[in-house]
């Protein structure tokens, strides 16, 4: 069974730094494109950064570019958010996803997801 774990999120200071962690099992890296999505109260769902299976190739929204580094681990399963440089409007519920390809457009699992809270 697919399955998409997420972990990593908590409370962190406006500028501090978080790293988000994404365990997958059911399916290889090696073939699918895997990314992250969030949804804070009051805002649409936005795609913010995706990394691709080929390649290695990433995607990020404007909203975070410069700011986030997404990666993966193939040997280990993992994927990886990098969150820096981090602005209250960051906080979400952040969660994990597969998808065809990158852009994240388009997903068809995904985790539960972790909360990021970025406040002083």
């Amino acid at each position: 069974q697919v399955q998409l774990v997420e972990s990593g999120g908590g409370l962190v200071q406006p500028g501090g730094s978080l790293r988000l962690s994404c365990v997958v099992s059911g399916f290889s890296l090696d073939y699918f494109a895997v990314g992250w999505f969030r949804q804070a109260p009051g805002k649409e769902r936005e795609g913010v950064s995706c990394i691709s299976s080929s390649d290695t190739s990433t995607y990020y929204a404007a909203s975070v570019k410069g700011r986030f580094a997404i990666s993966r681990d193939n040997a280990k399963n993992t994927v990886y958010l990098q969150m820096n440089n981090l602005k209250p409007e960051d906080t979400a519920v952040y969660y994990c996803a597969r998808y065809g390809a990158c852009p994240p457009i388009t997903y068809d699992y995904w985790g539960r997801g972790t909360q990021v809270t970025v406040s002083s």
